[in-house]
């Protein structure tokens, strides 16, 4: 199974973060800049506890889920919860704005590790709500093995 695992994000990230963060409003810090280096830099979707686990000392608690909770308003990240409902957050696409995520792809969780991989290439079909109705996101997750876990299976 092929995973896009955030190839479009590996770049300089400096220049980039930079922008991203001016364009959408947000005063550049150190912290913010390491946020989105982490994430950016992982192949599957981080918990916060796995973040806090990162930064230890360098970014406390409170500031953590204050830049994750501003960068999910933004668009810069989006959240997917894991089978345990932990949420873990990715990288947006940059189509992704505050007002709408345009993140539509499936998400891959695996039932061995739990880890969650974002499946760009797969988009999630259009649905058609009845009248009245207002769609803000739509979420599909499969589950199954990953290949690091499969590999290890075998």
């Amino acid at each position: 199974m092929k995973t896009t695992q955030h190839e479009a994000h590996t770049h300089d990230h400096t220049t980039d973060f930079n922008q991203l963060l001016k364009s959408n409003g947000l005063k550049v810090t150190k912290p913010r800049l390491r946020v989105l280096e982490v994430i950016s830099d992982k192949k599957t979707a981080i918990t916060q506890p796995e973040l806090e686990r990162v930064f230890g000392a360098e970014i406390d608690r409170v500031t953590l889920y204050r830049i994750l909770a501003s960068f999910e308003d933004k668009g810069i990240l989006h959240k997917i919860f894991d089978l345990n409902g932990t949420a873990t957050y990715a990288i947006c696409s940059t189509k992704c704005s505050a007002d709408h995520h345009h993140d539509q792809h499936v998400h891959f969780i695996c039932s061995v590790c739990n880890s969650v991989y974002c499946l760009d290439e797969i988009s999630v079909p259009k649905i058609n709500i009845p009248a009245n109705f207002s769609l803000h996101a739509i979420a599909i997750n499969a589950v199954g093995i990953c290949e690091v876990c499969q590999a290890q299976q075998d």
